[in-house]
């Protein structure tokens, strides 16, 4: 039962945190539209390391 409830949070938190990922490069995005390759790379990059942690969390809660 908790490890139900640990997985939810994990999976709300990574969605959180792809979320102000992606709106924060699209707000640099349109600052700066010149540097849109360096901020998508980093964006990726960001994410793929938070989706690992986030997989790593639920494995390890199971």
């Amino acid at each position: 039962m908790y490890n139900l409830i640990g997985a939810g949070l994990i999976v709300i938190g990574a969605g959180l945190g792809l979320g102000k990922i992606g709106g924060s490069a699209m707000e640099a995005i349109a600052r700066q539209p010149e540097a849109t390759n360096k901020i998508q790379t980093a964006m990726i990059i960001i994410g793929a390391l938070l989706e690992g942690l986030a997989f790593g969390a639920l494995i390890l809660g199971k």
